[in-house]
């Protein structure tokens, strides 16, 4: 554990404070209270120490995990872990900001260069810290053999890989089922909403190479490493569908049992130790936020700043297209344009490689974007056009700007020129105004709808971008409060049809549980909120288990699946045994036997799971799917696919069912990124887990599963309900703790609250803070 030099308050009445530490580029004397949660509240002489501090503090407790994401956004891993990582460094360069930094900065609003300047002034002075005094250099560090590397402010903002954009996975997905099964078969794959038909574009062939986008995953994976050549391994994930979560809502004052404005917050993305969110407290003049970020930002992106709430889903904008070219026979340097042929603009690049020569990569672009594949065969390379390459992109930094609205005029305008991901946004303030802005970058496409890759021949551009002020909002809705869940939310009457923001939205079965909760609850406390960030009531299953009621089957296992069935809920509890069929049901069986019923073999082998609402309107209404005695083909998938997974449930878990339970199937683990390269002892002390799980990609409380191990591989790692205007009763969590150092008890500390379903205060006061504090860190100025 990192102590600098600190007492921990063993019963004291009175924090004892510190030997002060002597940092460089410190302008006055600064504070840092850790709280017995390990949420550090910063309390500096001015806004520019304040981000310095959260610089300084973010690498005192996350080092390793903001160092290794620079040098995979850089592209700069094989510097460090050799040979096996030069490709991915290059995948990675080929999606860097290459613009100019003029309009990068201003896009963000005032004094961005200024903050990130200071938050990684704050990061390279810790690093100075620690070469002085090398005992604290973090053990991943010491058990790979190298030293972190010392920040630039732009590296902050050029890295653009770790963002949440869309839809280029899906276009390609599209496109392989229309090259085996024809365009009509995508509907099983995907739903459309609103309501829309595309088409296959004029001059696509859509048959791709299989590893077309190999390069586009190698640049936006994580890191995680092999132990035989200390290479990235690739994990197979659960479905684009299900990782794309997150749930707010805001309640006004005339819906809550306080009287004031309560808003809740669970972004939902993939776990890992540390956890990928950090929540810190900025105390200057002029600037008092606390909340959750990434810990390689400055700033908070969910939380409050005393006056203003804010916290944030992802909204299904779409950002990203795939153009596909024609190359010169005679050229291969060149690609079909317009009437004529233009040249890719090739970069080469040195990239470092440790223990070896130097190599030189090279990177080719197109008018449009990165080329990601060249395939000499068929003459085509595809190349990502993609919003990342616009000023004012890098995911989340521009929460620096709305982090402090003071009100919603302010707030509304910061979201006018957000970037990325593209998101809504919830707000309360303490006036009692609540509200809901979408923001994000969207292309203006005026000839096609961005669902399938397109010619890369000019037929097919962007006419630039759609104005802020365009995409919805509300303030003060009439029903007293607003939820967002990643559903389909645009307006009725919003002009979709001309702005086309995006046709492909994740299952509304959150959305609709949230709905039902809140509009059922008139006066919402806030342990009703914490209850609701912690329901695993799945809808989709009460719909499922309707259409089993009148089913009846002389067959053994299925008619003791139908029996276990008939009286459940739909509350998937990890003791529940009816849980545990129901998702191995849904999960191995019921969409394979679905797809098989109502698609030829081309089209089933085409794709993977059915879209989640796509299959459930098909068996509620079978006969546009199932065609003639469409009921009793209906039937036979769900009694057949219903006995195959009791079998299932047979084999794993025994015979009889009283003794069944879904979190004995379903668990959580946090995994560290060095565990594969540890051995037993090792992996014990960094990963944390396994915990068993309720819930699923379809419950409030999100918990999606990789089908073949249900390992939870998404879901809410950071929880938040504020009580507006009365702060210190604010809670949250963050698992399965808030330090990356293994040897810190805040490593683990929290993991079991979390996966209770338990909070801590988010305390906000100066008296509360110190009340609470179990750690001081006192800095000043070097000489």
């Amino acid at each position: 554990m990192f102590r600098l030099g600190a007492a921990l308050l063993l019963g004291a009445a009175l924090p004892v404070w510190a030997q002060p530490v002597k940092v460089a580029g410190l302008s006055q004397p600064a504070r840092i209270l850790v709280d017995k949660w390990g949420v550090p509240h910063i309390y500096a002489a001015s806004q520019d120490d304040a981000f310095f501090v959260q610089g300084f503090n973010a690498a005192r407790d996350r080092l390793f995990q903001i160092d290794l994401w620079r040098r995979r956004g850089l592209g700069e891993l094989s510097s460090v872990f050799g040979p096996a990582y030069v490709e991915q460094d290059r995948a990675a360069r080929l999606f860097l900001y290459r613009g100019g930094m003029d309009p990068e900065w201003k896009a963000y609003g005032k004094d961005a260069q200024r903050t990130s300047a200071r938050f990684v002034a704050g990061i390279n002075a810790y690093i100075d810290y620690i070469s002085r005094k090398p005992e604290l250099l973090p053990f991943e560090f010491r058990q790979l053999r190298y030293l972190p590397a010392k920040w630039r402010p732009e590296d902050v903002v050029r890295i653009r890989s770790h963002g949440l954009t869309r839809n280029l996975t899906q276009e390609f997905a599209r496109s392989r089922v229309v090259c085996r099964a024809g365009l009509a078969a995508d509907a099983v794959r995907a739903k459309l909403s609103p309501s829309w038909t595309t088409r296959v574009p004029e001059g696509l062939d859509p048959c791709l190479p299989e590893d077309a986008l190999e390069v586009f995953h190698l640049a936006t994976d994580n890191v995680r490493f092999d132990r035989q050549s200390l290479q990235v391994a690739r994990v197979a994930n659960p479905s684009e569908e299900t990782l794309e979560g997150s749930n707010n809502w805001v309640i006004a004052p005339s819906r809550t049992s306080t009287g004031r404005p309560i808003l809740a917050n669970d972004p939902h993305r993939a776990y890992g130790a540390p956890s990928l969110r950090y929540i810190v407290h900025l105390s200057a003049p002029g600037l008092d936020v606390i909340g959750a970020g990434e810990p390689a930002l400055p700033g908070v992106s969910i939380g409050h700043n005393g006056k203003v709430a804010f916290g944030l889903t992802i909204m299904s904008i779409d950002q990203e297209d795939l153009y596909v070219y024609e190359t010169n026979p005679a050229n291969p340097n060149q690609y079909r344009y317009g009437g004529g042929w233009e040249d890719f603009r090739i970069v080469r690049e040195k990239v470092e490689v440790r223990g070896a020569a130097a190599r030189t990569v090279e990177l080719r672009f197109t008018r449009h974007g990165p080329v990601i594949h060249q395939d000499a065969g068929t003459r085509r390379a595809f190349a990502v056009r993609t919003t990342w390459t616009a000023p004012g992109m890098a995911p989340y930094f521009g929460s620096i700007e709305y982090m402090q609205a003071q009100d919603f005029t302010q707030f509304r305008r910061a979201m006018r020129r957000w970037g990325a991901p593209t998101e809504n946004q919830v707000y309360a303030d303490t006036a009692g105004n609540i509200g809901w802005v979408a923001g994000g970058l969207a292309p203006v496409r005026p000839n096609w709808d961005g669902l399938m890759p397109v010619p890369g021949d000019g037929r097919y551009e962007w006419k630039g971008f759609l104005d802020g002020d365009k995409l919805p909002y509300v303030l003060n809705p009439k029903q007293g409060w607003f939820a967002s869940a990643n559903e389909m939310n645009l307006p009725s009457g919003y002009p979709y049809k001309e702005y086309k923001l995006g046709f492909e939205w994740p299952d509304n079965a959150r959305a609709r549980r949230i709905a039902q909760v809140l509009s059922k609850t008139p006066k919402a406390s806030m342990e009703d909120m914490q209850r609701l960030q912690n329901d695993v009531v799945n809808l989709n299953a009460r719909r499922l288990v309707a259409l089993l009621k009148p089913l009846s089957s002389k067959d053994r296992a299925t008619a003791a699946a139908l029996r276990l069935l008939s009286s459940w809920d739909g509350e998937e509890s990890a003791r529940s045994a009816p849980a545990a069929l129901y998702e191995v049901w849904w999960s191995r069986h019921l969409g394979n036997a679905f797809k098989a019923a109502v698609l030829s073999p081309a089209a089933a082998s085409a794709m993977d799971a059915p879209h989640p609402t796509a299959l459930l309107e098909s068996l509620e209404k079978p006969e546009p799917r199932f065609g003639k005695d469409a009921v009793r083909k209906r039937n036979e998938v769900l009694l057949s696919s219903l006995a195959a997974a009791w079998t299932e449930m047979e084999a794993v878990q025994g015979p009889d069912p009283k003794r069944w339970q879904w979190g004995k199937l379903h668990f959580s683990f946090f995994v560290h990124p060095m565990a594969p390269i540890l051995d037993n002892a090792g992996k014990a002390q960094v990963n944390v887990g396994p915990l068993p799980r309720g819930g699923s990609a379809y419950t409030v409380n999100v918990s999606s599963y990789h089908p073949d191990s249900f390992w939870q591989a998404h879901g809410p790692s950071f929880r938040m309900v504020l009580d507006v205007g009365n702060w210190d009763n604010s809670r949250a969590i963050n698992t399965p703790g808030q330090s990356g150092d293994p040897s810190s008890p805040h490593y683990r500390d929290l993991a079991a609250s979390w996966a209770e379903g338990k909070y801590f205060p988010l305390l906000y006061s100066r008296a509360a803070v110190q009340k609470a504090a179990s750690q001081v860190i006192e800095l000043v100025p070097a000489p």
